[in-house]
C-alpha cells in the first residue's frame, strides 16, 4: 500500500477551511473549483469530474467536527483500494491542512500525488481569497511539513 500525504497551511482561520472541506457535495464550488469542474450527488456519494477530465465516486466515510477531520473513500475505478482523510488544524499564520491517502495499487501514488497538488493549490487560492476578498493568491502560503509519498508492501 502506498500512502501520499500532503500538509500545507491556508492563511483562514480553522473554522471557515473546515466549514468549507466539510461541506462534502459543495467541494466544487467552495474549496477547489477549476481543480474541480463539476459535482453531483447520489445519497452519500459525491461524484466529481476533475479538471482533466477524470471522474471520481467518492463515499463519505465520516465528520469528526472536534477533530475536524473528514474521512472518504474512492469506490469506483482505477484504485483497488482508496481512503483519504483531511485534518484541519490551528497554525499561527491561519490553519495547517493535513491531506493522507492510502492507495493500492501503489503504482498509482505518483500520479496521486500530482492531483494532490493540484488539488492544494486550488484549495490554498480558493480559501486564502475568499477570506481577504483577493482576486489573486495572497502568496503568504507556505508547506507547513514535508510533502511525503511512501510505498510500503504488506
Amino acid at each position: 500500500m502506498a500512502t501520499v500525504i500532503k500538509e500545507f497551511v491556508i492563511a483562514a482561520d480553522p473554522h471557515t477551511v473546515w466549514d468549507a472541506i466539510r461541506d462534502f457535495h459543495a467541494v466544487h464550488e467552495r474549496v477547489a473549483p477549476g481543480f474541480l469542474t463539476g459535482a453531483s450527488r447520489d445519497s452519500d456519494v459525491r461524484i466529481l469530474t476533475f479538471f482533466n477530465g477524470m471522474v471520481a465516486r467518492e463515499r463519505l466515510i465520516g465528520f469528526d467536527d472536534a477533530a475536524r477531520r473528514m474521512a472518504y473513500s474512492i469506490i469506483e475505478g482505477r484504485f483497488a483500494y482508496h481512503h483519504a482523510s483531511f485534518q484541519v488544524f490551528p497554525h499561527a499564520s491561519g490553519s495547517r491542512v493535513v491531506w493522507i491517502t492510502d492507495l493500492l495499487p501503489d503504482a498509482l501514488s505518483d500520479s496521486s500525488s500530482m492531483m494532490m497538488d493540484h488539488g492544494s493549490a486550488a484549495m490554498i487560492r480558493t480559501l486564502e481569497n475568499r477570506t481577504t476578498g483577493h482576486s489573486q493568491p495572497t502568496g503568504q502560503s507556505q508547506p507547513a511539513g514535508e510533502n511525503q509519498t511512501s510505498g510500503r508492501q504488506e
